[in-house]
């Protein structure tokens, strides 16, 4: 767990052990997968490569790769980064592949398997940007989108463009047979009488939604990084940072804002206003909760399956946010 107040650490600390084979006791180099908080960090490269001027964010699927099906010409990288794509699940065309069988028996499948998936589709859930639904689908393609425009895998492209300039040094995208997790936690699920080791899915190897292993020391820098727009400008951050407006769904306070950005979700809690994201995977589960006004920014990183993270660092928030001026 990591507290940040004031741009710096009032509490950092690690609980429990990052397997039960060796027993080896968690501390704040103790590397975790992220699940789907890394996709802040996806998001962050397309937004990298938009500075850059090799994307722009009214570009389309099919410009970037030409063979994808006619029904994603009108979906944009924006609609990619926003949830608004309508893109398949590819987790649910993956069971269809392999019905009836056991998680441990399907082939893990890598982001690119997952554009190949759903260039096999002849249509999308919905069209773009008429509504809002959560897509692991769209932050894989933008992945491939990174490698397309960068000419780098993606990987390699997170560690030059943000973790080596941050100084995360034990922070990567975790290809198994590539490379190694220094000081890594295993994923663990409570059953019975006792604990099971469940630290890969056929969805594990995937990286654009949610392939990050990282620590609280390296994401105290990632935090600082963001307060202090290391790597993109604060408006170069503004689109990130603004909820999304789809034309259908039900309307809500904020007309038909969806609260989400790129990568981030925007909603505030008890009326402070915050960015947040959650990670949830197989044994592990994650949050990162930033209220940027207070300047405080709360994380939870865990490899039990039975821990509420969120819940965790809200009751922290609450310490913070209750007592303030």
């Amino acid at each position: 767990m990591l507290v940040v107040r004031n741009g710096k650490p009032v509490f950092q600390r690690g609980y429990g052990v990052t397997d039960l084979r060796t027993l080896h006791p968690i501390d704040d180099k103790t590397d975790f997968r992220l699940a789907s908080f890394t996709k802040q960090f996806t998001a962050t490269c397309i937004m990298l490569l938009v500075h850059d001027g090799k994307l722009r964010y009214d570009q389309h699927l099919t410009e970037i790769f030409p063979e994808f099906p006619a029904y994603g010409k009108p979906i944009t990288i924006r609609n990619l980064l926003n949830h608004t794509s309508g893109l398949p699940d590819y987790e649910d065309i993956l069971e269809k592949q392999y019905p009836d069988t056991p998680p441990e028996k399907i082939p893990q499948i890598l982001d690119a398997g997952v554009l190949k998936l759903l260039e096999q589709q002849t249509s999308g859930k919905f069209p773009p940007g008429s509504k809002w639904e959560y897509s692991n689908s769209g932050y894989a393609t933008l992945a491939m989108i990174v490698e397309k425009a960068s000419g780098e895998p993606f990987g390699q492209f997170l560690h030059d463009r943000i973790f080596a300039p941050l100084h995360m040094d034990n922070t990567l995208a975790y290809e198994k047979g590539k490379n190694e997790v220094p000081n890594r936690a295993y994923g663990h699920t409570k059953e019975n009488a006792g604990w099971k080791e469940t630290d890969q899915s056929p969805t594990s190897a995937v990286l654009g939604d949610g392939g990050i292993y990282t620590s609280i020391n390296d994401l105290a820098k990632w935090d600082q990084a963001l307060r202090e727009h290391t790597l993109l400008s604060e408006s170069e951050m503004q689109p990130a940072l603004t909820p999304v407006h789809v034309t259908d769904g039900p309307p809500t306070s904020e007309g038909r804002n969806v609260s989400y950005g790129f990568g981030w979700f925007l909603d505030p809690y008890k009326g402070n206003r915050r960015m947040w994201h959650d990670g949830e995977t197989i044994g592990f589960r994650t949050t990162i909760q930033r209220f940027v006004d207070d300047q405080l920014t709360i994380i939870v990183l865990a490899n039990r399956a039975d821990t509420d993270p969120d819940a965790l660092a809200l009751k922290v928030a609450d310490l913070y946010l209750t007592n303030k001026p």
